[in-house]
């Protein structure tokens, strides 16, 4: 039977649009309308209304929470879904809290779990417009009121039916809670969730169920705005299993002065998504690991013909190898800082700790990206404050990749005979670094986005690279304690800047770290 729900599908990648059309027509999905550009979508949504109107995040033009906005000024009763992937799972959170998102679902997906996401999205917007349309219906034959009423009744009575359905049907626990956390209601996916029954999880509170005691539900119930709670666990009570969740929450306003109103809870097992990111991490761990091997073979092979070990070379021929070197050693590079990222994501680094003099480290990142200013004609001030003859505790390798990574941003973006000034302080016993440029700088808006994972310049320019230097730096002076922070004005240059609090080496501390 074919369905009659009305769907828009906006994707960028006109392969997945191409693959979700296909997917839609086998589930008797007809009326379904797919674009990978938001203007073009936007301009259609004008004039042909939809019920589920559904979008990717990253898009170049427009990302999929300012379309989805724009969309639901059109149509207010539409079901509005977003695709995301992993790391953006925090937008897509805020985008169900201010924007009134129904649902965003993570990429990759699973099509059964998609379809019936999309289903109970067109049942969701379906009841939605029946009920408004029901209530401008009341309003205007209130001269007819006792034959209306029982029309309606009958209509409420079938939408309350579809709507129970709806509710027990569904994939997630769904559970009605007190403003002092007393369990009222739960659905069958609640119950099995648990492994317990309804009128035995009505006797409980959820202080009584959720396991991981850094819940704060206070917080929860001492506001009626929507919530996001995570890294939350709770326990199957007939296999014993251990099971990862996510709760959203819900408030339902009071209908009278007595009652304080309730809270809907919406309860997802995560288990499958923790376990395929657990398996996506190894692979990426595995790859990159197994990368490193073939091109430091391939540098030390080029090594050989350079150093002229295996006979003379043209000119031309050592011009191509070393061309042929730099690249592997760039691949190299970014394999081994893939390799760090992920071993900071998985907490599997752990910093090794010793005294050192902040002065030597900076000079010696100072030599080694020296070359690169000097082809640019640039100028490199130091000022060094307080720090004559005091040391540091800290991983020396892993702040020399961050101050690296810092000098050789500055160099790049700083102009040809530009000026790059470098300053390390220490006050009150905390290492103060900074490094400043007089490049373009940025605008405001874009200085959130340049420590978060791929992400290269902003929108109106993108930079060469892998996007994960200032990413990597961020979770080095994190690990440390510390904090990593940029001061930018669009014409004026950038300074970036870290700190690492009470990293100073003192007498009390001397023992601890040079044993």
């Amino acid at each position: 039977m074919q369905l009659s729900y009305k769907i828009l599908i906006l994707d960028d990648d006109k392969l997945v649009t191409s693959s979700l059309k296909s997917l839609l027509v086998i589930e008797d999905f007809h009326d379904a309308v797919f674009f990978n550009e938001p203007v073009l979508a936007l301009e259609y949504l004008k004039n042909n209304p939809r019920d589920v109107i559904i979008s990717d995040f990253m898009m170049p033009s427009m990302n999929g929470i300012e379309f989805l906005s724009e969309a639901k000024k059109l149509y207010p009763f539409a079901s509005m879904i977003l695709l995301t992937g992993y790391a953006d799972k925090e937008n897509a959170i805020k985008a169900i809290n201010e924007v009134g998102l129904y649902k965003y679902i993570e990429k990759p997906w699973d099509n059964d779990e998609l379809i019936i996401n999309i289903k109970n999205a067109c049942e969701r917007a379906n009841l939605i417009e029946k009920l408004e349309e029901s209530n401008k219906e009341l309003k205007k034959y209130s001269v007819h009121l006792e034959e209306l009423v029982r029309e309606k009744t009958s209509d409420i009575a079938e939408m309350n039916e579809h709507l129970s359905a709806v509710i027990n049907n569904c994939a997630d626990g769904i559970m009605l809670v007190s403003y002092n956390g007393n369990i009222l209601d739960v659905n069958p996916a609640c119950e099995s969730l648990f492994g317990a029954a309804h009128n035995l999880l009505t006797t409980k509170t959820v202080y009584d169920l959720f396991i991981t005691k850094e819940v704060n539900f206070n917080k929860v119930f001492s506001s009626d705005e929507n919530k996001l709670l995570r890294e939350i666990e709770v326990e199957n009570a007939v296999n014993g299993n251990i099971i990862p969740v996510e709760i959203s929450s819900a408030f339902i306003p009071p209908k009278s002065s007595q009652d304080k109103g309730k809270y809907v809870f919406v309860i997802r097992n995560v288990h499958l998504q923790k376990e395929m990111e657990r398996l996506r991490e190894d692979f990426i761990a595995t790859l990159t690991h197994d990368l490193r091997t073939p091109s430091v073979a391939t540098i030390q092979t080029l090594e050989y013909f350079l150093n002229g070990k295996l006979g003379t070379l043209t000119d031309k021929q050592t011009l191509l190898l070393q061309t042929m070197k730099k690249s592997s050693e760039d691949m190299l590079g970014l394999v081994n800082t893939l390799l760090e990222v992920y071993k900071y994501e998985s907490g599997r680094l752990k910093l090794v700790k010793t005294p050192f003099e902040i002065d030597s480290l900076v000079n010696e990142c100072i030599a080694q990206v020296f070359p690169l200013a000097q082809a640019k004609n640039q100028t490199i001030e130091k000022h060094f404050i307080n720090t004559e003859t005091k040391k540091i505790i800290a991983d020396r390798n892993e702040l020399r990749r961050v101050i690296i990574n810092l000098l050789g941003n500055a160099i790049k973006y700083t102009q040809e005979k530009g000026l790059i000034e470098i300053k390390a302080e220490i006050d009150n016993n905390d290492l103060r670094f900074s490094v400043k440029d007089n490049g373009e700088g940025l605008y405001k808006k874009d200085i959130p986005k340049l420590f978060k994972r791929f992400s290269q310049g902003t929108q109106e320019k993108r930079s060469i690279g892998t996007g994960l230097g200032l990413y990597l730096s961020k979770q080095i002076i994190d690990a440390h304690g510390g904090k990593i922070w940029l001061e930018s004005d669009k014409g004026k240059g950038s300074e970036f800047f870290f700190l690492l609090p009470d990293s100073v080496l003192t007498e009390e501390k001397d023992e601890i770290w040079t044993a």
